[in-house]
């Protein structure tokens, strides 16, 4: 495959482009839909999908390493076959989740030791050992295995798992290209993202972004962020670093987030997005509109003949109403969790659209105002 990234148009910082993959092209920015274990928590299936307009499913190479197991995965086909999926996929390398179970993990310059949460075994994961995961997996991109350090940590501290981190990107992106030559690997054209950590510490961030952007990599992420730090210290980090990374590039925000922090990364030149919220924030009744979020657990919905957001075309809002749904949260009924999930995973992606539209017609600067100015002015 040549030239995978191609950058259409720029309004300001913000990025207008298209990422060709062996699973079809995705449009960017973009927002890609989680599914941890190979599902979108909220009974939504891969149809639903693509109905509300999903470009890239993410799933999580620890929690599939460790349930149902990635080499059962590639028997059965890859990912996208297991999950009948014919879209991309990007794989997050697991890094993050071993990282965050502080007392369970022991870190070397080999890799990670580790106990899993789900049965106690103990299990040893370093950079070859995530791109086998990934590999067996076969899904479209590939996240290279990488330290989350906690945006707390001392500069000392930070700066010996950045070196780390690089030596690890390294080790990634050869293991990669061995296994992607093997005539046994399922998608022999999976592609490497490499992450930019430094927590905040801009100089750190910025010598690393200068490092691993001569690796020549597919992709370029920015992890460490949305862990603890400001909505300010991010900006701030994110207007630091991403200068420094390959414009020609996609660059990936990791775990983000938010729709105000959506509007202001694709300002700063952001082309990837993922989190929880949408899934998350539904199953609890907590949907997503322009004018904020509402909680369909609220009383004042008992009456509520609208649908969770005028002129909204998810097939939730389409047929259902926001009484309806209150109704079904307090029977318990799973069909309000999974109208919700659907609705706040196709407002998220309409966002999208909405975002790409207005930097192709270079109004993004007016775009960026109205909906922060909307977002903050409740309906109700």
């Amino acid at each position: 495959m040549s030239k995978k990234y191609t950058l259409i148009t720029k309004d300001g910082r913000a990025k207008r482009g298209e990422l060709v993959t062996v699973h079809g092209t995705v449009q960017t920015p973009v927002f890609m839909n989680v599914g941890t274990a190979a599902a979108i928590k909220g009974a939504v299936s891969s149809d639903d999908l693509r109905e509300i307009g999903t470009q890239v499913e993410l799933s999580n190479t620890y929690h599939l390493h460790v349930r149902t197991g990635d080499e059962a995965i590639k028997k059965l086909g890859g990912l996208h076959r297991f999950m009948n999926w014919d879209r991309p996929i990007l794989t997050d390398s697991g890094g993050f989740q071993v990282f965050s179970l502080s007392s369970l993990r022991q870190i070397k310059e080999e890799g990670v030791t580790f106990h899993s949460h789900v049965d106690g075994r103990i299990i040893f994961m370093g950079p070859e050992q995530s791109m086998q995961i990934q590999s067996n997996l076969a899904s479209t991109i590939a996240m290279a295995f990488d330290e989350c350090p906690s945006s707390k940590a001392d500069r000392e501290y930070v700066q010996k798992s950045v070196d780390r981190t690089y030596r690890w990107l390294v080790r990634c992106r050869d293991e990669m290209k061995r296994l992607n030559s093997l005539e046994d690997t399922i998608n022999k054209e999976q592609m490497l993202f490499g992450i930019n950590q430094g927590a905040i510490f801009e100089d750190i961030r910025i010598e690393n972004a200068k490092q691993i952007s001569e690796l020549d990599l597919d992709g370029y992420a920015v992890g460490g962020l949305a862990v603890g730090e400001t909505h300010e210290e991010m900006y701030r980090t994110l207007d630091a670093t991403v200068p420094y990374l390959p414009e020609e590039k996609p660059v990936y925000l990791m775990g983000v987030g938010t729709p105000l922090n959506i509007v202001e990364g694709v300002y700063r030149g952001v082309d990837f997005f993922d989190c929880v919220y949408p899934s998350r924030n539904g199953r609890h009744g907590h949907v997503y509109t322009h004018h904020g979020k509402i909680n369909l657990f609220n009383a004042r919905y008992t009456f509520d003949e609208r649908p969770m957001e005028e002129g909204c075309q998810c097939p939730a809002c389409r047929s259902y109403t926001r009484s309806y749904i209150h109704h079904l949260f307090k029977a318990k009924e799973m069909l309000g969790m999974r109208l919700c999930v659907l609705h706040n995973l196709y407002f998220y992606n309409h966002l999208m659209e909405e975002i790409r539209m207005a930097i192709e017609s270079h109004s993004y600067d007016s775009f960026r105002k109205n909906f922060t100015d909307a977002w903050n002015t409740p309906l109700d």
